[in-house]
């Protein structure tokens, strides 16, 4: 039987739990219609320019509006042809597509070339949805010792006209949060981390404060044990988990380091929170506001600041209370359900 739903052209570079959170979402109300290649294959980048303007020029009648995750090479032509056929393009911006760090090697704008196709993406986009205002335009202290660092899309490109809605993300508390908050392991840290990202998420400030602090135990999950590091006998690497076992993972620790320089939003720290993990945040982008009272936040990147915020940490006690306010701090404010309603008010439904 022919679906009687809207068709939706939608465009991912990739498929985090986000983005498969958002194709859930969408498919509730609409025939989604998906386009995605591995982009990290730069020298197959022409063919799938070719390929996806190729895909979108034999659908793009059939659908309602473009939905597009990141901006990139992938957000160029859905654009462009979104504006050319009077298709409304809406593109999901959730960091790098924001930012140029370059002493991290992070940003898509600092690469010229990337910044461009940006640039044009966001002109011809009819919405821009950022996860947090921080990726409009915002500075952080954090990485460059008192130094501000400026990011943000109305920083880069401080003419760009598009309109712009900040739509947060959202988590299912149905599957993170449990009735009961059972012992905690005292004095364990947990951090998500991906193995290009090590850096940049303060992975190497995680083994320091490990080699300091040897009556702690330190869990890193997302990557397996980087080379050229000395890694302390406390601090264990699990590799990548399925949601299952990295929520068990959560529920067994009590803090979660989130100690990023950059940050579009933190989506594994409100997982966390989500079990009940107390939240040690660097003062980056929305990072404090996702906190509030509720936990550490860390004003410049110093491995002898995050230690003294830690002893006097550890030094005091921990009770349940503590870990439900964590959980309902994140329930409250950043609920699925919300970032459902927030994008179905502003994406066309006509059927």
């Amino acid at each position: 039987m022919k679906s009687l739903k809207p068709k939706v052209f939608l465009v991912t570079p990739s498929f985090q739990s986000f983005v498969l959170q958002d194709i859930k979402i969408l498919s509730e109300r609409y025939e989604l219609i998906i386009n995605t290649y591995n982009w990290n294959r730069k020298e197959l980048a022409p063919f799938y320019l070719i390929a996806q303007f190729l895909h979108l020029l034999s659908r793009i009648s059939e659908v309602q509006f473009v939905f597009v995750h990141f901006g990139g090479y992938w957000s160029f032509f859905p654009a462009l042809l979104g504006k050319i056929f009077q298709k409304p393009v809406f593109i999901v911006l959730h960091g790098t597509d924001c930012a140029a760090i370059p002493q991290l090697n992070y940003g898509s704008l600092r690469i010229p070339l990337l910044k461009w196709f940006c640039k044009k993406s966001y002109e011809w986009a009819s919405l821009l949805l950022p996860v947090s205002e921080s990726l409009v335009k915002s500075e952080n202290n954090f990485l460059a010792n008192g130094k501000p660092l400026p990011n943000g899309f109305l920083y880069h490109f401080p003419s760009l006209q598009t309109p712009y809605k900040v739509i947060y993300n959202g988590f299912d508390k149905n599957f993170w949060k449990q009735k009961t908050i059972e012992e905690k392991q005292e004095k364990s840290f947990i951090s998500v981390l991906s193995s290009s990202q090590f850096v940049l998420k303060g992975g190497d400030l995680i083994i320091e404060l490990a080699k300091r602090l040897k009556d702690c135990q330190f869990t890193i999950v997302g990557m397996e044990t980087p080379s050229g590091f000395q890694i302390p006998n406390n601090l264990s690497f699990l590799g990548k988990l399925t949601q299952q076992q990295l929520k068990a993972e959560f529920y067994r620790h009590s803090y979660y380091f989130q100690l990023s320089s950059f940050e579009g939003f933190g989506c594994a720290l409100c997982e966390a929170m989500l079990c009940g993990c107390i939240p040690i945040v660097s003062q980056v982008n929305i990072l404090p506001d996702i906190v509030g009272e509720t936990g550490e936040i860390i004003p410049k990147r110093d491995l002898n600041m995050l230690e003294k915020t830690i002893k006097r940490r550890i030094s005091l006690p921990l009770s349940i209370h503590e870990h439900e306010l964590v959980q309902q701090r994140i329930s409250e404010r950043y609920s699925l359900q919300k970032r459902k309603d927030q994008l179905f008010s502003v994406l066309p439904y006509q059927h």
